[in-house]
């Protein structure tokens, strides 16, 4: 799996993507990843610190926290987004 970070989460965890590729089994959904994710070191646990904070695409689709993951092929993190 393709995960993506974009705007302060790619400055915080440094990298803009990386590929996964096994997650835990216990990993099924958005939330699951981004608790895994966060228990990965320092920078990541910055940046999941406030999950109210990242929005999230699975596949291109916008996503929930409980939103299934096992078989996604990308997902994406990012702020919240205004317009105007």
């Amino acid at each position: 799996m393709k995960v993506l970070y974009f705007a302060w989460l790619r400055d915080f965890i440094g990298t803009g993507e990386e590929t996964l590729d096994a997650l835990p089994p216990q990993i099924t959904t958005v939330c699951d990843l981004m608790g895994w994710l966060s228990g990965r070191g320092p920078a990541y646990a910055r940046a999941f610190a406030d999950p109210a904070l990242v929005r999230c695409a699975v596949d291109q689709d916008f996503a929930g926290l409980d939103v299934e993951v096992t078989g996604a092929r990308e997902v994406a993190f990012f702020p919240p987004v205004t317009g105007g």
